[in-house]
């Protein structure tokens, strides 16, 4: 491994291109909705076992821990990950864990059961508009949307790439082949 001074050597992704103008260099940090699309299949593994997984990705910064290698049309992600998650009614995002990473959940709309798990303890809230939580490394989180409506929320992870989360072990996900 490098010593310090020879990582700091590196370029970061917010570098400035050589040759590219300020305002190109800017516009290409620019993530437009209007250019964006959910991408029901990142997490497709998941609702192909079951249909209550299924939800929508829209990535913004970085491609977040779904283990979508690439995405061309997102601002490539220095420190943390950004996205937006659209939950159908009825659906669910499946307990995981993040063992090297935070993350932020902020719900736009809808009502969301969240469920928190760690060393056999457990904590459930009911998450509403304009809630947030900031669930640490190491603890399951679990969303379920018990709305009638779709539930909306952005999605925030304190890493480039995270490694890609696990299940528990007697999670039906846990034993599937991504």
């Amino acid at each position: 491994m490098s010593d310090l001074s020879e990582q700091q050597q590196l370029p970061k992704s917010w570098d400035q291109p050589e040759g590219t103008s300020f305002a190109a260099w800017m516009e290409g940090r620019v993530a437009r909705f209007s250019t964006r699309k959910y991408d029901f299949d990142a997490l497709k593994f998941q609702a192909d076992f079951d249909p209550k997984y299924r939800r929508g990705q829209m990535r913004y910064i970085g491609t977040g821990g779904t283990g979508v290698a690439a995405d061309n049309s997102t601002i490539p992600a220095e420190n943390f990950t950004f996205s937006t998650m659209v939950i159908p009614a009825g659906h669910e995002g499946p307990s995981h864990l993040h063992v090297d990473v935070e993350e932020v959940f902020f719900l736009i709309r809808g009502k969301l059961k969240l469920v928190l798990e760690k060393d056999g303890e457990r904590f459930e809230t009911i998450l509403t508009d304009r809630d947030v939580v900031s669930v640490p490394p190491g603890v399951y989180r679990e969303e379920i949307n018990i709305g009638d409506e779709d539930a909306l929320m952005c999605v925030m992870l304190g890493a480039s790439k995270p490694i890609t989360p696990t299940y528990p072990a007697d999670h039906p996900l846990a034993s599937i082949k991504r």
